[in-house]
């Protein structure tokens, strides 16, 4: 069952500009986002009411071609880190698993997804992209205690209950924050903070993001030979997602 949120009284606080789709325990925000973005517009906001998962997806209008459009990804990625961080326990560290894992003080805390329109080719402009994310908020209900031990949860993190949907709220403020400095200083300064967050793999390594989203990543010191990795074919792979308990894996 579904509650939007347009006219009527909101239960999350986002800025003007966005509109609250809400969703029942068992929805799945990202397939529904996916599912309504072209009729809903730029701006829905899909959050799924659960306990155990920060889970949402919000729906992106992008004006230039698919091939560079999915770069949205890492402003996403980047929102909702600076999202964590403002609401965590000091010293504590947001990173990336590349491209799309959230770790939290080294655990796995959750990731993002981003859909587009199947029939989009790499240099059409798509009608949508759908940024999703899901965190686990605490022991998911369904899942062994021995398993859940092995997670790392915001709860568990010092986290208060109050801050997961502070942190959806937080989130899209920092999302129109990215896109503002996308506009204003390009989209350098938005790889730049992403890579802030992923850990280097070999010391002295050279790191940057190409037009189409792939990583780029090449050492001087070993014959300064670049290596590409695949944005579409990371996303594609989702590895700190499990399809079966529909959240982040554990260990």
């Amino acid at each position: 069952m579904i509650a939007r949120f347009g006219d009527t009284e909101q239960t999350l606080d986002l800025p003007p500009g966005y509109t609250l789709v809400a969703l029942r325990e068992l929805g799945d925000a990202f397939a529904h986002g996916c599912e309504i973005a072209a009729e809903a517009g730029a701006g829905t906001l899909v959050w799924v009411r659960r306990y155990d998962l920060v889970e949402f997806a919000v729906v992106l209008e992008p004006d230039e071609p698919l091939r560079s459009a999915r770069r949205a990804f890492y402003a996403g990625m980047n929102a909702v880190a600076d999202a964590i961080a403002a609401h965590c326990p000091p010293e504590r560290e947001v990173a990336f698993d590349w491209p799309d894992a959230i770790r939290f003080d080294a655990g796995l805390l959750g990731g993002g997804r981003l859909g587009w329109p199947a029939e989009c080719t790499e240099n059409d402009i798509p009608a949508w992209l759908v940024f999703g994310v899901i965190l686990r908020a605490a022991a998911m209900a369904h899942v062994p205690e021995v398993q859940a031990a092995s997670g790392v949860s915001l709860l568990s993190e010092g986290f208060e209950m109050v801050e997961t949907d502070a942190i959806i709220e937080s989130f899209s403020r920092h999302l129109m924050t990215a896109f503002d400095r996308w506009k204003e200083r390009g989209f350098e300064a938005i790889a730049r903070d992403y890579l802030e967050r992923l850990p280097a793999r070999k010391a002295g390594e050279r790191r940057g993001i190409d037009v189409n989203g792939d990583l780029l990543v090449s050492v001087p010191a070993e014959s300064g030979t670049q290596e590409r990795s695949s944005l579409v074919d990371a996303l594609g792979r989702a590895v700190w997602y499990d399809p079966q308990a529909r959240g982040p894996k554990f260990g």
